[in-house]
């Protein structure tokens, strides 16, 4: 039988007075009860109850284990009652994973919105381009750029990463602009080191793969931005991380007449039948946002 039912019972049997008391709270028979009560003393070794047809007495060690059992029971009730508290009100801490440009670009901004709807949540935000593991290092959810290939995470797609090309004006007037794709095979391109030196044109089902060339890669989007900007060479990379250079004319969008295919994006996150309503809370606000 089980310990804590088991002490519940005798508990009860105690503060109610009676066996048949004690087997109306817990919805089971006198007999049921009875059982309960001499399974405990059986595992303990010891009587608890000196029991005639009128009324129960405490012994000695029963008196003892009575105060200590009825704390044990307060405290389970507490941590059950905390425990439902924090699934119907989302509160505690989520850690949370993304690649540094979306994460420092489009999700840190966001998040404002998250915290202030939440104010019982705190977030843990760490970037970073490689892929991490959620369970060996404890993260809740992240964001993943690319095809998920991990069949024990759940993945809520996005709205895809569209991505641009896009050069200095001063590297351009030295090397001059290319028009066509194919161009680039005689330019200095600077490749993100987890992607590879293979560019994508035309649409996700139709992709051209051109291999470019560049005495720089880097993990690190902004590195390259940094680089770009500087003038050594031409990037592929987010929107989100190129579009104010563009605007304020440090950097110039190229080929934009090609189609480059948006990288497929998703929310992640591990299979759980008791998702904590933080994580839900999250989730949905991640979906809503950026779907």
């Amino acid at each position: 039988m089980n310990d804590l039912k088991c002490m519940a019972v005798f508990v009860d049997v105690v503060d109610l007075g009676s066996l048949a008391a004690a087997a109306e709270r817990h919805e089971i028979s006198p007999t049921m009860a009875g059982n309960h009560l001499r399974a405990l003393e059986e595992k303990l070794g010891s009587t608890l109850l000196n029991r005639t047809t009128r009324r129960h007495s405490l012994t000695d060690i029963g008196k003892t284990y009575y105060e200590q059992a009825r704390n044990i029971l307060h405290l389970v009730a507490q941590a059950n009652a905390g425990a439902q508290a924090m699934q119907s009100v989302p509160r505690g801490r989520l850690r949370v994973t993304a690649p540094v440009s979306f994460g420092a670009e489009r999700l840190s901004p966001a998040l404002g919105r998250f915290l202030a709807a939440h104010p019982e949540v705190t977030i843990e935000l760490a970037l970073n381009d490689r892929v991490v593991d959620l369970v060996d290092e404890g993260f809740d959810a992240a964001i993943r750029i690319g095809t998920l290939a991990d069949s024990s995470l759940i993945g809520c797609p996005l709205k895809p990463y569209r991505m641009w090309i896009c050069a200095a004006p001063a590297y351009l007037q030295r090397y001059g602009t290319p028009v066509r794709p194919d161009d680039l095979a005689d330019h200095e391109c600077l490749s993100f080191s987890y992607a590879g030196a293979e560019w994508h044109f035309g649409s996700e089902r139709d992709s051209q793969k051109l291999a470019v060339k560049g005495r720089l890669q880097a993990n690190s989007g902004q590195a390259l931005r940094m680089a770009a900007r500087s003038g050594l060479g031409i990037i592929m990379q987010p929107q989100v991380l190129l579009a104010e250079d563009v605007t304020e004319g440090r950097l110039v969008r190229l080929l934009a007449d090609f189609e480059l295919p948006g990288r497929p994006m998703q929310l992640v996150y591990l299979r759980d039948r008791h998702m904590s309503s933080k994580l839900r809370a999250f989730i949905d606000f991640i979906v809503d946002e950026f779907r």
